[in-house]
């Protein structure tokens, strides 16, 4: 079968599985050229955020959580959450670099105080440390582009970028609101998600809202754009969810579909390997999904 017939989420698994199994040739080999030019952690760093509006950003979450900015790198694997999985895929590849969207260990800011003792925390940080990889968090940075490389990254995923016009709102062909959530399913990945709404509701008009950025913020857009249905990764379930039922209570033609927090953003950690692919062709980069901690019964 033709890689390219096959969802991208599948391929890039089964080629990560492959390679990790010894069955397709080395990824790095590229790498060994001598006129290749070298990169270092920082320079990564600094290159991504140099094309951000107004950064680098006084106070934020995307900081070096271990390693050095001197560090040359040998390979990058972006993901959504650094998972143990995650990294023993990367040390499998000779990647010394990760860069994922979410926090690693188990708070919005990753504070790790408080853990240091913990079996938990050490397995991670201990076995990155044992092999010499760095990990930058790249959350901010990549949501304040020109572009929300995020979003861009969704809607690609999705097939809509003939509808995007750089914002959160995209009039799609008409469909139902059940074969919308098929089609969101299906190009995403995700075997179930929850939904408020009718059915039967024609839908064209989507209100775009990767990740869990507030109920206010989700409310507040609905109130300026008008959709027919807001797709979100997740919100308190007293905020946004209430909000949609009491205006279908009402009789308003308004729906909600929340993908839930990983899969809804996932796209914007396989943009950034294309982004890293376009300014350091020089680094071997892979993109690994790191699914949803939760499953489903």
């Amino acid at each position: 079968m033709n890689p390219n017939n096959l969802p991208r989420r599948t391929f890039i698994r089964n080629t990560s599985i492959l390679t990790a199994a010894g069955l397709t040739l080395d990824p790095f080999s590229v790498f060994a050229g001598s006129d290749a030019k070298v990169w270092t952690v920082g320079e990564i760093m600094d290159t991504f955020i140099s094309q951000v509006p107004n950064a680098p950003f006084q106070t934020t979450v995307d900081t070096l959580k271990i390693g050095s900015r001197e560090q040359v790198v040998t390979g990058i694997v972006t993901t959504m959450f650094t998972t143990l999985e995650i990294i023993k895929k990367t040390i499998e590849l000779k990647a010394n670099l990760i860069i994922p969207h979410e926090p690693t260990f188990f708070s919005g800011s990753d504070e790790t105080d408080w853990l240091q003792s913990d079996p938990v925390f050490r397995a991670k940080y201990d076995l990155m440390a044992k092999h010499g990889i760095a990990l930058w968090r790249n959350h901010d940075y990549i949501h304040r582009m020109k572009v929300d490389g995020v979003q861009a990254g969704v809607v690609d995923e999705l097939g809509w970028n003939e509808y995007y016009k750089q914002n959160p709102v995209l009039d799609i062909p008409t469909t139902s609101l059940a074969n919308l959530i098929n089609q969101v399913k299906e190009k995403l990945g995700v075997p179930a998600m929850r939904y408020i709404g009718d059915l039967n509701q024609y839908c064209s008009k989507i209100l775009l809202l990767p990740g869990a950025v507030g109920g206010k913020r989700q409310i507040e857009s609905i109130m300026k754009e008008k959709p027919d249905v807001l797709i979100c990764g997740e919100s308190n379930e007293w905020e946004t969810p209430e909000y949609v039922r009491t205006a279908n209570e009402m009789g308003m033609k308004l729906s909600m579909i929340e993908i839930g927090h990983s899969a809804s953003e996932e796209g914007g950690s396989e943009f950034l390997t294309s982004w890293i692919r376009k300014h350091a062709p020089e680094i071997p980069v892979t993109h690994i999904p790191s699914g949803n901690s939760l499953s489903i019964i």
